[in-house]
């Protein structure tokens, strides 16, 4: 049945974990504006290691830039996820869950570490069907929303995943490999999105002036780019106006909560990039 909820509370929201009868209960997305159905979800166990190092403030979550669309985020509970991940590209950490995409090689692998808790294919592995994924480890909950790639000169139906990482709160997505602007629909689906990762290669995913357009409605306060072959990341800044603040950091990686969001979107170049 088909259920249609409004979510107006933004606030701090902890992931508990669920025992018994709970188990069977679908997490709610935060983020999502208007959900129409609850999500199925997959309940994981996660027992951090005594290593693990413990995130300063409880609701801080840090994002590393690792390279080309890969990006480590760990939580404040340290789970550690990995984007668009090839298994070349990572931290001497092992992630405990990652996200795929397979518009080319160097979003993926086939053959990851088998310890990886959670390997999630933003395709899917049954033709006809489409990627679904929500996940709940930890602090964390995973979900995606699929889009369309170019595929044999035509364009393969729900070939990509955007994937949405909720955490502390905060709302974080990872664009992937976009190759056309997102419908109405779409953006129902992902919701508000506080930190958003988006390609800016000019025209290996799309067009600068379509993937700016698609930032400028998402208008999220941190938006990070990543994949950039051939135009200087610069030319991708030029195309927003005075609503936008752009920075170049010093560091690869930024920490980043409710409480420290830029109130002003911000477009932050970490090193790297």
């Amino acid at each position: 049945m088909l259920l249609k909820l409004a979510f107006a509370v933004f606030g701090l929201v902890a992931w508990a974990p669920l025992v018994g009868a709970q188990q069977n209960r679908p997490p709610v997305s935060q983020c999502q504006l208007i959900a129409e159905g609850l999500p199925r979800a997959t309940f994981v166990a996660f027992k951090p290691e005594s290593t693990v190092r413990t995130a300063a403030v409880a609701e801080d979550v840090v994002i590393r830039f690792l390279g080309h669309s890969t990006f480590e985020i760990e939580t404040p509970s340290g789970v550690t996820i990995a984007t668009d991940y090839n298994g070349w590209l990572r931290s001497a950490r092992l992630p405990d869950v990652v996200t795929m995409n397979k518009a080319h090689s160097s979003h993926y692998t086939l053959t990851p570490d088998p310890a990886i808790t959670q390997v999630l294919h933003g395709w899917s592995d049954v033709p006809g069907e489409k990627a679904e994924h929500h996940v709940v480890l930890g602090d964390a909950y995973v979900r995606n929303v699929t889009t369309d790639i170019r595929s044999f000169g035509g364009l393969e139906p729900d070939g990509n995943s955007i994937f949405i990482i909720e955490v502390a709160g905060l709302c974080i997505g990872h664009l992937g490999h976009l190759h056309h602007e997102l419908t109405d629909s779409h953006y129902a689906e992902i919701g508000r999105l506080d930190v958003v990762m988006v390609p800016v290669d000019g025209g290996l995913t799309m067009g600068a002036d379509s993937m700016s357009r698609v930032i400028t409605r998402l208008r999220s306060a941190l938006i990070l780019p990543m994949h950039r072959r051939g135009p200087p990341v610069e030319g991708f800044m030029a195309m927003f106006g005075p609503g936008f603040d752009r920075a170049i950091s010093d560091y690869a990686s930024v920490t980043v909560s409710l409480r420290n969001l830029p109130k002003k979107p911000l477009i932050l170049v970490l090193q790297g990039v």
